[in-house]
């Protein structure tokens, strides 16, 4: 709460959050700002410019590319918060574990820098086409793609926070190690770690847009703002609209989560602020 202040003061932060708060709402309300159903298909109506009945036009099948991208919002966010949860909760026990424990560091460190070894967005596209294109697998892959840093990050954390004197002083009372990690140590690294999950959460939404413009993303027709985009790449030259408006989307939600987390940066982040 007391960083609350702080965070209201920072342009960037209620910058992005204003960004983000109308994408959410968007995606929220899409059952009552929708004005079409986004999977019926209208042939008579194909390939149409934005106008008063459709704001922004319609795709190839005649489908309303805004219904579509008001409820394409909610499967690109749900896969961006689920990637960015699962993130944070296999990269906290790893790099908590790694961190914490010396005898786990140096063999959970190796598997982490093979991972990385590979950039993520390849290492998401060969995870999602071995398990296939659906919205759980999109998940997993980009989960497995982007936890390696993650747990970088809480290790890192991990380690400085360890060697406080507080630490100390909880052990010498006799606070065994398990407590003294989840009572002290998490609690001290989560700064780092809410704004690293800001930006795995971006990196999603835009990694999802990616998957399924090759087509290892969520099968159509499921409305994604990736989906949507694929559909038009063969009408850009004719249809331009059909890629032009979800891909503004995607702009404005990475970018008001990347502002969401500078300001979570700057004013979680003792280093930043110093």
């Amino acid at each position: 709460m007391r960083a609350l202040p702080r965070l209201l003061g920072h342009r960037a932060f209620v910058t992005g959050a204003a960004l983000v708060l109308v994408v959410v709402l968007a995606a929220i309300s899409a059952d009552w700002l929708a004005p079409y159903d986004p999977l019926r298909s209208a042939v008579r109506m194909r390939l149409r410019p934005p106008e008063a009945e459709h704001w922004f036009g319609t795709d190839h099948f005649g489908r309303d590319i805004l219904s579509r991208m008001l409820f394409g919002a909610r499967i690109s966010l749900a896969i961006g918060l689920s990637t960015a949860m699962l993130t944070g909760l296999f990269g906290t026990m790893i790099g908590a574990a790694a961190g914490f424990f010396p005898r786990l560091d140096h063999p959970l460190m190796r598997l982490m820098d093979a991972l990385m070894a590979f950039p993520a967005i390849l290492l998401a596209i060969a995870v999602a086409a071995v398990l296939g294109a659906s919205v759980a697998n999109v998940i997993v892959a980009l989960s497995v793609a982007t936890t390696p840093h993650t747990a970088r990050i809480v290790r890192a954390s991990v380690l400085v926070v360890r060697r406080m004197d507080f630490i100390e002083a909880a052990r010498a009372i006799g606070m065994g190690e398990a407590r003294v990690l989840m009572r002290h140590v998490l609690p001290n690294v989560a700064g780092p770690l809410i704004v690293r999950m800001t930006y795995v959460f971006a990196t999603a939404i835009l990694a999802e847009a990616a998957l399924s413009f090759i087509g290892v993303g969520p099968p159509p027709p499921a409305p994604t703002f990736g989906n949507i985009i694929a559909n038009g790449r063969d009408f850009i030259s004719d249809a331009p609209w059909i890629t032009l408006f979800p891909g503004l989307a995607v702009v404005v939600s990475v970018l008001g989560l990347n502002l969401l987390g500078d300001g979570l940066r700057d004013v979680l982040d003792p280093r930043a602020r110093a």
